[in-house]
């Protein structure tokens, strides 16, 4: 190992108390070199400012710019545009806010299966106006609400700015802290509760450079079919995030031009059916979507939230992965912290993240090439995309 890594073990033994067996288990613990910059804390005035989405191509170039913790939320089937304005403020500054967003709480086990059921009767009628209708009232619901915004921990909303310190505007939710109390409350998305949220997700990083182009390529998508976009809005829409340009090897690397490579993150939740052969309500739009980001404009798959179809070719964009692959098996030669899944992510040992099977487009598993991908029994067929042409997406066909 190299001369700054450092192993250590520690042994811990337990009796089993029905008699004599003695557990032995070793732990070990690997660690390195961490440096850490610290600041001093500050405080944060947020405000949540509701627009039509008009001009979305050209404030997400500028917007960014203008305040340090900005980010959009995008409602393209009712064509509005949540900005998120949020600035540093002195610890000195008046206020001693909170956000607990609503939809992280801890949420009564009922209403979590309630709204689940909800979305799959409306799957299963194709009713795209039951969910544009839904997503509206669930919308305005967060909106009143100041999506969790309080000036005090346990408070209600009274009005934006809502200032506080970082540690509690950062801070999202609290559902994770919520009551041990046998699951009459839960997390949406917690396993243990029957029907809970269940959910595809699809999040990349475009260059701003790149950004308005995609959001103009949605927007078209968009005009051929606005409901198909209101399943998104359950979710609380399209999420675009600002990160900045990175020399770390698996950082979004900088590149030249506008911006100087910083980047936009574009998050999407949406319905995922229990059963994996079910296709869903406007398959097509979304995939397009999905390969329209990450492949048309090269988009960086967020590791964890994707579906496998997004780390086709992944390390291949990354130009610092040779180096961190470099690292990684000098740091660990024995593949310790690593998997079959990572092996594949990275790009180690030739495996692909897609299969070749019947119904592997619905899942993601991969793009389509053959109608057996998608669920033909079900109108489902593979066809191109309507506004990106190369795109290969499950689209519903009239018997």
């Amino acid at each position: 190992y190299p001369p700054k890594y450092l192993a250590y073990a520690k042994m811990r033994l337990f009796q089993v108390p029905s008699g004599g067996l003695l557990i032995v288990l070793v732990v070990c613990l690997f660690v390195t070199q961490v440096t850490l910059q610290l600041q001093p804390l500050f405080k944060r005035s947020v405000t949540f400012d509701e627009r039509d989405d008009g001009d979305l191509e050209e404030q997400l170039a500028k917007f960014g710019y203008q305040h340090e913790f900005a980010d959009i939320a995008w409602y393209p089937g009712h064509r509005r545009a949540v900005y998120r304005i949020d600035d540093r403020l002195p610890l000195s500054a008046p206020g001693d806010g909170v956000l607990d967003f609503i939809g992280f709480r801890a949420t009564p086990t009922l209403g979590i299966q309630a709204n689940r059921l909800a979305e799959d009767l409306l799957e299963r009628a194709g009713n795209g106006t039951g969910k544009c209708v839904a997503s509206r009232l669930t919308h305005a619901a967060l909106s009143v609400a100041g999506y969790g915004l309080m000036r005090r921990s346990g408070g209600v909303f009274t009005g934006y700015p809502v200032v506080g310190p970082q540690h509690r505007m950062q801070a999202s939710g609290g559902c994770v802290a919520g009551p041990e109390d046998a699951l009459l409350t839960a997390c949406p998305w917690d396993p243990r509760v029957r029907a809970s949220s269940f959910f595809h997700q699809t999040t990349f990083s475009l260059p701003l450079a790149r950004a308005a182009a995609f959001v103009a390529d949605v927007r078209r998508l968009r005009e051929l079919n606005p409901r198909a976009l209101c399943g998104v809005e359950l979710y609380d829409g399209i999420l675009m995030r600002y990160v900045k340009a990175s020399t770390a090897h698996l950082g979004k690397p900088p590149s030249a031009g506008s911006g100087g490579g910083d980047m936009v993150d574009f998050d999407m939740t949406y319905y995922r059916s229990r059963d994996p052969r079910r296709a869903r309500l406007f398959e097509d739009v979304m995939e397009e979507i999905e390969q329209m980001g990450i492949f048309k404009y090269g988009g960086l798959p967020h590791w964890g939230k994707n579906r496998n179809l997004a780390f086709a070719g992944a390390a291949a964009k990354y130009p610092g992965m040779a180096e961190f692959l470099r690292v990684k098996d000098a740091y660990d030669p024995d593949g310790l912290f690593s998997s079959d899944w990572s092996d594949v992510v990275l790009g180690v040992g030739g495996g692909s993240p897609t299969r070749d099977a019947p119904g592997c487009a619905l899942e993601g598993m991969c793009v389509c090439s053959r109608d057996e991908h998608c669920a033909p029994e079900q109108g489902y067929v593979c066809r191109p995309g309507k506004v990106y042409k190369e795109a290969r997406v499950c689209t519903k066909v009239s018997s």
